[in-house]
């Protein structure tokens, strides 16, 4: 055998790999220690936890994932679930007792909860195969006292407990303040970002005419008023922004609105800008948090009827309203469908983010291509290259959700966050998944592509394939109106089906625009739901694979309700999905003869728009990879 030395760029690279090697030991060696310290931290504040429950005389106490608002981006100080478990999934409930502890997650966090939480310590639980109610009913004592937080429970909620513990003959405690704050000592402090008016351009509807809307819809009811708790509900109605929270523009804060479209708006004063009251108007009365209970007492004593959505208020606010006399009328937020059906105006708006933020991906895609070929990339320098390319773009304000970098293994956990100690290189015969999104003023994206780093097998390919297919079925789908996301949720998960397969989350959320990137009321899911498609609705078209220990699949775009003309001899109206997100599929990863024609034809359509709106916006490097990228599926 002839030795040949290396050339200098060999030789470079090899060094790099090297390096790349020690420093993932060293991040793994460091690791350990770590993960060794905050584990014992842990063990100790679960201990504090339960001597201040035997302190108050609980038998046990609840722990959910949300904040007072019971939003899913909560701040720093309302991050429980967090503190005593570990767990830093956007959604889930502890339960601690005095000799047992368990965490229920949904589908999309069971991976990631087994390597976030001591499974010594924690019994963990699939919350949609067993229920926190179900476990609570044959693990609570009899006569025991369960101690929960009326600020972080809904009264749909606490319905249910109380259910679950009458089956156990325990008592359900309402506690005056949370034992868990009494124990975390440095709890970090309430935010207090700045609320500003939203740029005019890009709201879609002045405040007042939200108000008056909002208004008639309380009067055609024979409401006299209505609680908001929801910040962004508040927001899009207010047309006001604010940063109490990470990547949603939003302030935390309570709103209660009167018939006659008079506000009443609980705000922290130190959140007050100039010029804030004057955009606001005299319609809208600013108080300070600590006067939403006598307001609430002054619904009750003058025996209003106040309309509360029983999933999205917290038990508290409904209890005083209740004790104070007021009749509660239990339905929907007045806000949340208008805040989803988007005005034209709006939808303009988030089709230039969407094309800004296309270009912005496309251009970390072609890089990707060809610096991971030789695995001198991680998760953290990957997720850290597309935040920087987004964070040039016009009218950027921040990421609207933690950047999903995950290789290989990384990407069966639905929710995978990188950190020091888990950053992975982008390895050759791997897929990595990225799923990323940003916060524009003229709108907010969410965005995942599956990409292949080298050769893919035949089996990824299969799976990716079948995922695209029911991308495509969601992408063309017409159906009348009237019709449901929980409808049409088996067209993207049927090609796996066949193959017996599926994913355990669902296929579609709505999205804000520069507001949450998680909006309801609509959504594309197996779960039953109520609440039609409408034109103008965004929402995510998001069917994956995951495969344990191996890889993850997922295909996303957004996507905006429209009219689609009848065909001859039609009998209904017609909805369909225009397609906002601008970015190339990898073609690397897809097994044309698993497509049929029309399925084909949609991806070389959706390949040319790509290329034709995004070529004049890149670079000439950029655009020649994109060409190549894009260029049309082989016929079978």
């Amino acid at each position: 055998m002839t030795l040949v030395a290396p050339s200098p760029d060999a030789a470079l690279k090899s060094m790099l790999t090297e390096m790349l090697a020690a420093a993932r030991h060293r991040f793994q060696a460091g690791g350990t220690v770590v993960r060794d310290t905050a584990a014992k931290a842990r063990v100790q504040r679960l201990a504090a936890l339960r001597r201040e429950l035997r302190r108050r005389r609980l038998t046990g106490f609840l722990i959910p994932r949300t904040d007072e608002h019971q939003g899913e981006h909560v701040p720093l100080c309302a991050e429980r679930l967090r503190w005593i478990s570990g767990f830093t999934g956007s959604a889930g409930t502890a339960v601690v007792l005095r000799e047992s502890a368990a965490l229920f997650v949904d589908g999309r966090y069971t991976e990631q909860a087994k390597d976030e939480t001591d499974t010594g310590v924690w019994s963990l639980y699939h919350s949609t195969e067993v229920s926190v109610t179900e476990w609570l009913a044959s693990h609570l004592q009899e006569k025991g006292r369960l101690g929960f937080d009326p600020w972080l429970h809904t009264p749909a909620q606490v319905e249910k407990l109380r259910e679950a513990c009458d089956k156990a003959r325990t008592r359900l405690v309402a506690v005056r303040d949370n034992p868990l704050d009494a124990v975390w000592q440095d709890r970090p402090p309430p935010p207090i970002a700045p609320v500003i008016a939203h740029d005019p351009r890009f709201v879609g509807a002045q405040s007042g005419d939200k108000r008056r809307q909002v208004a008639e819809t309380l009067r055609a009811s024979r409401e006299d008023a209505c609680v908001l708790a929801a910040p962004d509900c508040i927001a899009w109605l207010l047309n006001i922004r604010g940063g109490d929270v990470p990547y949603t523009p939003v302030a935390l804060a309570f709103l209660i609105i009167h018939r006659d479209a008079r506000v009443e708006l609980f705000l922290d004063p130190r959140k007050i800008t100039s010029g804030l009251e004057a955009h606001l108007g005299s319609e809208v009365r600013l108080r300070s948090p600590e006067a939403l209970g006598p307001s609430l007492d002054r619904l009750g004593a003058a025996g209003l009827v106040v309309r509360l959505d029983p999933n999205g208020v917290a038990f508290w606010i409904a209890d005083r309203l209740r004790r104070a006399g007021a009749v509660i009328v239990r339905g929907d937020s007045p806000c949340a469908l208008q805040k989803a059906l988007k005005t034209a105006q709006e939808v303009d708006g988030i089709r230039a983010a969407h094309r800004r933020d296309g270009a912005a991906l496309t251009r970390f895609l072609a890089w990707l291509d060809g610096a991971a070929r030789h695995g001198d990339v991680t998760e953290t320098m990957a997720a850290d290259r597309l935040e920087a390319l987004r964070r040039d773009l016009p009218l950027f304000r921040g990421l609207s959700f933690p950047t999903i970098s995950a290789a290989g293994a990384h990407g069966a956990i639905v929710h995978y966050r990188v950190t020091p100690e888990s950053d992975a290189g982008l390895l050759p015969g791997t897929l990595y998944l990225v799923d990323s999104g940003a916060q524009y003023l003229d709108g907010t994206t969410d965005v995942t592509r599956t990409v292949a780093i080298g050769s893919a097998t035949d089996a990824m390919r299969a799976h990716f394939t079948r995922v695209l297919k029911g991308h495509i079925a969601i992408a063309t789908v017409r159906f009348p109106k009237g019709t449901t996301g929980s409808q049409i949720d088996a067209l993207a998960r049927t090609a796996l089906w066949e193959a017996g397969l599926d994913y355990d989350h669902g296929t579609g959320h709505g999205v804000g625009n520069y507001l949450n990137v998680h909006e309801g009321p609509q959504r594309i899911s197996k779960l039953p739901n109520q609440v039609p498609l409408e034109q103008g609705m965004i929402i995510s078209n998001e069917p994956g694979y995951y495969r344990p220990g191996a890889y993850g699949i997922r295909t996303e775009n957004l996507v905006v309700v429209q009219t689609v003309p009848r065909p001859p001899g039609a009998e209904r109206d017609l909805l369909g999905f225009e397609t906002l997100t601008l970015a190339p599929i990898d073609r690397n990863l897809i097994d044309p003869a698993l497509l049929d024609e029309a399925e084909i034809a949609w991806l070389d359509s959706y390949h040319a728009r790509v290329r034709e709106e995004l070529t004049p916006v890149l670079d000439a490097d950029t655009a020649r990879w994109l060409a190549d990228a894009t260029r049309p599926i082989a016929p079978r």
